[in-house]
């Protein structure tokens, strides 16, 4: 069965470029990102694996582990690196998953027999502290993935893991949030100090809270 929103990352162990991991282990308290990609020395993912060690620092910023993972050997992964850095400009810094057997493919579903039964799909999950599945996301092979969109939407999953808001379409970093339905209008006021615009009552629009503002934009809340 395929793993769905809530439920507990699977837990393996393997052999990674840094060594041996329990996943959970190596988890600890952190978010995680895990994404696979079909096989070495492919274009497409050299590409990706370049533009996330770029960008490892994003993730760093936010408290996020990222492991990648693929069918292929240690050794095969620890040449590729090699490519990457050649090509991308940026060594790889931080490890990948050798799944010869496809053990951590199955239990994550990341092999689609219509598309290939050997090789995993370009698939990725975000993982919060719980160690839930909080997102996941596949995508076609030809079809590189977003890695600025998915540090977008780990902002908004942390913001509202500690703020009880949720982010509307097209929100970036800094735009005002929405108080999430479940929060009534009296806890609001507790959470929210500086009020909220609310077009109507069930769309409480209010500042980003771990942002500061020039003039704490959202309106005061009628006493």
């Amino acid at each position: 069965m395929a793993l769905r929103l809530g439920d507990i990352a699977p837990n393996f162990t393997a052999e990674t470029t840094e060594g041996p991991i329990d996943f959970h282990e190596w988890l600890g308290d952190s978010w995680a990102v895990l994404f696979s990609h079909p096989k070495d020395f492919t274009p497409v993912c050299t590409t990706e694996l370049g533009y996330v060690a770029k960008c490892k620092p994003e993730f760093d910023e936010r408290g996020v582990k990222v492991i990648g993972l693929s069918v292929d050997q240690t050794e095969s992964h620890k040449r590729w690196a090699e490519d990457i850095k050649e090509t991308q400009g940026s060594a790889l810094n931080f490890p990948i998953i050798a799944d010869p057997d496809h053990k951590v493919a199955e239990l994550y579903d990341m092999i689609h027999p219509e598309i290939s039964d050997v090789f995993t799909v370009r698939s990725v999950f975000v993982i919060g502290p719980d160690k839930k599945i909080k997102l996941s996301i596949t995508y076609p092979a030809s079809t590189g993935r977003n890695f600025d969109e998915i540090l977008r939407v780990i902002d908004s999953l942390q913001l509202t893991a500690k703020y009880s808001v949720a982010t509307p379409v097209n929100w970036k970093d800094g735009d005002d949030v929405i108080i999430v339905p479940s929060l009534s209008d009296e806890a609001a006021k507790e959470k929210f100090p500086n009020g909220w615009k609310a077009p109507k009552p069930y769309l409480r629009i209010t500042a980003q809270p771990n942002k500061k503002t020039d003039s704490d934009t959202a309106a005061k809340t009628a006493s």
